[in-house]
């Protein structure tokens, strides 16, 4: 995440790690010495495997390859992204079982270090054989071809760039270019991305939960840890605890523990645990597939250190692919879940006595009705973009790739979704927020009313609301806060890395 959002960041190889890389290229060059047919070190690619390449253009069949494959197009993957998977790209070149020159990670990680950033197009990849596409293009830029962004975000000569950052093109050798964009890094540097985002969205929208909880006079007994260790879902009762935290002390809750007629809460505010505690496990689920993905060999084919180079499919990114997909789908459940307590909070039917809409003097004033109906725009593009993509395969290569992932693509819906979760979580404590002025002077729980006074204490300012005015500004400045941890109940700030706007923005 370091390397990813903050570009100051250094990145440095290890000297064991060095050694350990020039031995396992000591074994490619000791196999190809041999003169046996080994799988794009002295062959074609995918369909052209049959094809036996000669010694002397061994060299120029990798450059062809990353020439061949750079075939992305669309908008330009944003700095950080491509920040990510150069840094998780040397990371997997540097595994032994890569048999590169370890002069190809130096000068990839110098690239980095020098603020070198390839053009890389969003759209192209399947997701296997690898990020074809996405890892061509950057292939590309070290070659001195291509393009890269200019500090302007202006697509700029590569070999001029390089020239300028005082780097040398670099020139592939045998392997190396097959072993470069064969792998996930593309697709794992978005999941990874979203991860992390995820968790820091989870904890404020618990966060709101509470909030809402508090707005609409809710009771707080099923938060009883007693419900929870009966039923041990980990991110249930990690759910429920920190409900439990934010709600101590409060003084709304004393006012309303006798005498009051409602026997149980709506689900959005009883089953509150359940529902964000499964999106917790599923969010742990995406986080443990990628832990492993980033320190994976995925690169084909492999080398092993009794000097067998073998083709396999470790750059198959189907995990990847079904782990976005697992990610688009909860975090759809978690806005989902948002929407309704946000129309709790507005409907007079429904919010216990706050007036319609939030607004003092409703009729002559809409308040915050417009709130919901976005919020509810919202779910439902987050729902239609929920359908897998990882399960979508469309044959590729003369049908020699004929099952693949579709990571990318479903890291794009994963980060669209991410955003309008963002964005209806914000629309909740937007109106939750507003509630609570109408239960002064009692106070709300402990951790509820820090909270509060964070998102008060915004700048700009989202004072509370005392006559109409565009909902537009304080939803997007509220957003803003909770994609960069300012509301994260927790209290655990991205200190930068929580990102600016979303994972793909």
């Amino acid at each position: 995440m370091r390397v990813a959002r903050d570009p100051a960041v250094r990145v440095t190889v290890k000297p064991e790690a060095r050694r350990a890389l020039l031995e396992s290229r000591r074994l490619v060059e000791r196999a190809i010495g041999t003169g046996q047919t080994i799988y794009g070190i002295n062959t074609g690619f995918g369909k052209l495997a049959n094809v036996r390449i000669p010694p002397d253009q061994l060299d120029q069949l990798q450059a062809n390859l990353l020439r061949s494959h750079a075939a992305g197009v669309g908008a330009p993957l944003p700095p950080p992204v491509v920040r990510a998977i150069i840094l998780l790209r040397a990371n997997v070149l540097l595994r032994a079982t890569s048999g590169v020159r370890p002069e190809l990670v130096e000068a990839l990680v110098a690239m980095l270090n020098a603020r070198v950033l390839p053009l890389v197009p969003e759209q192209g990849s399947v997701g296997a054989s690898g990020d074809l596409a996405p890892l061509s293009h950057i292939g590309l830029a070290l070659m001195g071809e291509g393009q890269v962004l200019s500090p302007t975000g202006a697509p700029a000569p590569a070999a001029e760039a390089l020239a300028s950052a005082g780097l040398t093109p670099y020139r592939f050798g045998p392997k190396e270019g097959i072993a470069f964009i064969n792998g996930t890094q593309a697709q794992s540097a978005l999941l990874a991305l979203l991860v992390h985002d995820s968790r820091v969205l989870w904890r404020t929208a618990v966060g709101a939960a509470a909030m809402s909880l508090e707005a609409l006079r809710g009771t707080p007994s099923p938060l009883d840890p007693r419900i929870h260790a009966a039923r041990p879902h980990r991110g249930q009762i990690q759910a429920a605890t920190l409900m439990r935290e934010l709600l101590e002390e409060s003084e709304i809750r004393e006012s309303h523990r006798e005498n009051d007629p409602r026997v149980q809460d709506a689900y959005s505010l009883r089953c509150a645990p359940q529902v964000l505690g499964a999106v917790a496990d599923a969010i742990r689920f995406a986080e443990e597939t990628v832990a492993i993905e980033l320190n994976a060999s995925t690169d084909n084919p492999l080398v092993f250190d009794n000097g067998d180079v073998i083709s396999g499919g470790n750059f198959h990114g189907q995990p990847v692919a079904q782990a976005l997909d697992v990610l688009a789908m909860t975090l759809t459940t978690l806005q989902a879940i948002a929407e309704r307590r946000v129309e709790r909070l507005v409907n007079p039917d429904l919010s216990q006595g706050l007036p319609a809409f939030l607004t003092s003097d409703p009729g002559l004033s809409s308040g915050l009705m417009m709130v919901q109906i976005t919020a509810a725009s919202l779910v439902a593009e987050s729902r239609a973009l929920a359908m897998p993509a990882s399960i979508g395969s469309i044959p590729t290569d003369a049908n020699q790739e004929d099952f693949v992932p579709m990571g990318m693509a479903a890291a794009f819906k994963a980060g669209r979704i991410l955003t309008n979760a963002q964005r209806v979580v914000a629309a909740e404590l937007l109106c939750a927020a507003q509630g609570l002025e109408y239960l002064k002077p009692m106070a709300p729980g402990r951790g509820v009313a820090a909270l509060y006074g964070r998102l008060r204490g915004l700048t700009p300012a989202v004072p509370p609301l005392t006559s109409d005015r565009p909902p537009a500004p304080d939803l997007d400045r509220v957003a803003r806060a909770v994609v960069e941890g300012d509301l994260d109940p927790a209290g655990q700030r991205g200190s930068g890395t929580a990102g600016r706007h979303s994972v793909l923005e």
